[in-house]
């Protein structure tokens, strides 16, 4: 029988190694943005076209190759970073495979042009799927470019399973600011189609953080800094206020090499307990130092994995170094006995004295029954106003004190509650109080009450009714905005005073792409300047109810945790923007806003799911509730 095991062609290899170590564009940005971190470069310009799918070139100004090294480069496990397997365990360069060129050649065209500082003349070689297709000398500045065209050219199933450019992108960015964020004392710059997406020049941490992530974000950050014989943490994190509903302003460094760890993380997560919201992640930017003996990072080909030699030590030693820094900045909480603990309630407002009570009271405190307490200095006509404004505020809580014989506050008829969706006209669904000491008529006894001020109660012929009232709406109004979008028929309102928004460069780059869409609701936004926007008007039933701003900030992140889902961009922006209106669980509401709520549902076209899938009810039948009472 002939033998038939035998040594697989260089190209093929490299084609397999190249499914472990570029997985998409973002890959590939990731290995030559490190390889010009290791030549030593002082600026690193990166040029994108088409999200990486035609173009990816990275500019450095590092040490550069020879020619000989320069054709090197590309074959498979060649590599300056080591020399022995010893050296493994004393690793501070950022590649040290010899995978990634070799990797990228197999799969896209390449095209690199180096010169050493010293040489007079740099080298061109030009590789398209493992093979060389020339070499030669050429004329370029020192340092090194590498031109990565047409990924994944000849292998097309990959290819296909690339994601939309705006997803593609959004990976790019997010290699790029980790790397930008170890080296803030390198020059980078980001380039996409033609236009700038990120210019960062040299300077300190703190600075690196505000010019990635917006100048908004320098009140956000917290120094953290702790050093021991093991190892050295240092970095920021973010103050519990400015949370996200995201995971995306979170990293972790070990020796400069950006790593993901839920364990840390983990660690990270316990120092903020009992200061964030449910389902909220804090910001956090932090580097661990230690000796490379002690950590191994050779576990997977990305290397963004890593193994500790005391795992439980390095988890400690970070809790206590966040938590002490949110203490040391005064960001733990604090006790306040005077605080109303029913702070979502409105406080109760006290009756107004009766005739004789306020004048004997107002006598005893000042110098004239007229005359507001401490206000005894004051002109004339001052003096006169105050009495005005105290005697107005007292008409209008008139018969506030007045008890009916049940002692029950006598109230009007027609108040309207607050409004709960962007387009309900309460008024219309009022139900009238019933008269003050009448007997509780069948209709009050099936109007839907709360519990806990987050699941709404509803009696139906059958049994019970529960809904969960921010589920519930976030389908109300998913569906709305959805209609919306696809008949093209909000109505704005223009806004008197014009705001400004400033976002990071990579929020402004996806609120960039979704504009026309986010416009078609009923907002008036345009761009101004970088980064920035201008929002000239809102949804017509949105004005005056909720903050521009924190809709919009809110609705890119909603977004952004969307993008993952093949959805399309219609339905992205309405379920993210159902998300970010809703209303919140822990809210109050009237009987009348609970049954239009109830009403609005069930018109609905799927009434029982939320559009992340949460149920919006569940209901319990007699029979059901019956059996939990026997024995």
């Amino acid at each position: 029988m002939a033998d038939i095991i035998q040594l697989l062609p260089d190209a093929i290899a490299n084609q397999i190694a190249a499914g472990e170590v570029i997985q998409r564009p973002a890959s590939v940005v990731k290995e030559l943005m490190e390889n010009s971190i290791d030549a030593g470069s002082s600026s690193i310009k990166l040029v994108v076209k088409e999200a990486g799918k035609t173009l990816i070139q990275v500019i450095d100004n590092g040490c550069g190759m020879t020619d000989t090294d320069a054709r090197m480069s590309f074959e498979r496990h060649a590599t300056s970073k080591i020399r022995q397997a010893s050296d493994l365990f004393a690793i501070r360069t950022m590649g040290f495979r010899g995978e990634a060129l070799a990797s990228i050649a197999a799969i896209a065209h390449v095209e690199m042009r180096t010169r050493r500082q010293s040489d007079e003349l740099g080298t061109l070689i030009q590789i398209e799927g493992s093979g060389v297709k020339g070499q030669e000398a050429c004329q370029c500045s020192s340092g090194t470019t590498i031109s990565v065209k047409n990924l994944f050219f000849n292998v097309p199933a990959r290819r296909n399973f690339l994601k939309s450019n705006s997803i593609e992108m959004r990976y790019i960015m997010d290699e790029f600011q980790r790397i930008a964020i170890a080296n803030p004392d390198i020059f980078f710059s980001l380039h996409h189609n033609g236009s700038e997406v990120f210019h960062l020049p040299p300077g300190n941490l703190r600075q690196r953080l505000i010019g990635i992530f917006g100048a908004h974000s320098n009140k956000k950050l917290v120094p953290v800094t702790e050093e021991t014989d093991i190892l050295k943490i240092t970095g920021f994190v973010g103050k519990p206020e400015f949370a996200k509903k995201t995971r995306g302003e979170q990293y972790f460094y070990v020796n400069n090499r950006f790593i993901k760890s839920s364990y840390l993380n983990h660690a990270v997560a316990s120092a903020f307990e009992n200061l964030l919201p449910a389902d909220t992640f804090p910001l956090y930017v932090i580097f661990i130092e230690t000796d490379p003996a002690r950590i191994d990072i050779n576990v997977h080909p990305t290397k963004q994995e890593i193994k500790f030699e005391d795992e439980r030590l390095v988890y400690n030693y970070l809790k206590v170094a966040v938590r002490h820094s949110l203490g040391q900045y005064s960001i733990m909480p604090t006790l306040d006995f005077d605080i109303d603990t029913n702070f979502g309630r409105s406080a109760p407002i006290k009756p107004r004295p009766r005739n004789d009570e306020t004048v004997s009271s107002a006598s005893s405190t000042s110098p004239s029954s007229t005359t507001p307490p401490g206000k005894a200095d004051m002109p004339p006509a001052e003096s006169h106003r105050h009495a005005n404004n105290l005697r107005n505020w007292q008409e209008l809580y008139e018969g506030l004190d007045e008890m009916d014989s049940k002692g029950q506050v006598g109230q009007p008829e027609n108040t309207a509650p607050a409004s709960l969706t962007l387009e309900s006209n309460w008024h219309q669904e009022e139900h009238r109080s019933e008269s003050p000491g009448a007997p509780i008529s069948e209709q009050a006894r099936k109007e839907p009450y709360q519990v806990h001020n987050t699941y709404i109660v509803s009696q139906i012929k059958s049994g019970i009714l529960l809904i969960d009232q921010q589920s519930a709406h976030e389908r109300i109004l998913y569906e709305r905005f959805l209609d919306m979008l696809k008949q093209q028929k909000a109505s704005t309102q223009k806004q008197l005073f014009p705001r400004t928004l400033t976002l990071s460069p990579n929020d402004a780059t996806l609120l960039q792409e979704i504009l026309g869409q986010v416009n078609l609701l009923g907002f008036d936004i345009q761009e101004f300047g970088v980064n920035t926007f201008v929002i000239n008007g809102l949804p017509s039933e949105m004005a005056g109810k909720k903050d521009e701003i924190e809709v919009i900030e809110s609705l890119i992140e909603q977004y952004k945790g969307d993008l993952d889902m093949k959805l399309d961009t219609q339905e992205s922006i309405a379920r993210a923007m159902a998300r970010s209106a809703a209303i919140r669980r822990g809210q109050m509401l009237s009987a009348a806003e609970m049954q239009v709520l109830i009403d609005q549902l069930f018109a609905c076209q799927a009434p029982f799911k939320s559009p992340s899938g949460r149920n919006c009810f569940i209901t319990y039948e007699l029979d059901e509730l019956a059996k939990r009472f026997e024995g």
